[in-house]
This record gives C-alpha cells, sequence and structure tokens, in this order.
C-alpha cells in the first residue's frame, strides 16, 4: 500500500492491522513493524488508534516507537544509503566513507544516508547497502560508482 494514502483509509488500516495481531502475547513490536512496512512509517496520528486498540496509553505506544531506530515518523527517502561503522569496518576506512555518503546524499534529493553499527559482513569491510543490497570492500570511488547508478 502506498504511504500517501488519505487519512481515513490509514486510519482503517492501522486499526486492521492492530486488531489482527490484539490477541497476541506482547503484540506492540508486532504491530509497529507490520504498520511501518505495510504504510512505510509510523505516522504520529498512528500511535492513538494503536494504543486504543490495544489498550495502552498513547505515552507508551510513542515511548516505544521512539527507542527504537529502526521504526520511522517520516516516510523513507527513495534511497537509503547505510554505512557500517562498528570496529571492523572503522579499521578499513568507514569513516571517510561515511562521510563522503554524507556529502554525496547533500548533493542530492531523496537520498537518506545511516550508520550501522555490524551487517556481519567484517571480513568485507567496509560495507554499505545501497537500497538494502549489501556491497563489500566499498571505498569512495565505488560508493560513488553505485550511487551514479541512481541517476
Amino acid at each position: 500500500m502506498s504511504a500517501q494514502i488519505d487519512a481515513t483509509t490509514r486510519a482503517h488500516t492501522v486499526r486492521a492491522i492492530t486488531q489482527g495481531y490484539a490477541r497476541e502475547r506482547g503484540p506492540l513490536l508486532l504491530v509497529l513493524h507490520a504498520v511501518q512496512a505495510e504504510l512505510g512509517h509510523i505516522d504520529d496520528a498512528d500511535i492513538p488508534a494503536i494504543a486504543d486498540v490495544l489498550n495502552l496509553s498513547v505515552a507508551e505506544v510513542h515511548g516505544v516507537v521512539s527507542f527504537y531506530k529502526d521504526f520511522r515518523t517520516e516516510p523513507p527517502a527513495a534511497h537509503v544509503v547505510q554505512v557500517c561503522r562498528a570496529e571492523a569496518c572503522q579499521a578499513l576506512g568507514a569513516q571517510p566513507l561515511f562521510a563522503a555518503a554524507t556529502e554525496a546524499a547533500s548533493a542530492r534529493n531523496g537520498v537518506e544516508v545511516e550508520e550501522i553499527f555490524c551487517f556481519g559482513n567484517c571480513a568485507l569491510g567496509p560495507t554499505v547497502s545501497l537500497d538494502g543490497r549489501l556491497h563489500g570492500r566499498v571505498d569512495e570511488a565505488r560508493l560513488s560508482e553505485l550511487m551514479g547508478q541512481w541517476a
């Protein structure tokens, strides 16, 4: 479903998703992941609906959404670059790679750069994910080449 739907349809979708998990034990994380997977992000207006169906406070739901980095409260960018910043990748040049990715993204619309702390690809660092596709042994030239494919 598109993230660009009207508020009424979104509210019905959020309630339906939440009701589908309401009988599960500890359903909040399941609901939040499902809402984000279906709608792209968790909108501020989704939080009271989720809280209502699960009989939680708005503060409880908001607290979980704001605590976990994986939950987005804004629609995602068209392209996402994730650079591993864990120790193995840092030792192989992730710091300047992250800086290069950030600089390259600032010159483009619709590109978001995130730091990740381990993809589990340590032997092939520095590791970068572009739109969910993992790339190992990435240097600044390779990053530029990969991002250039979006043009």
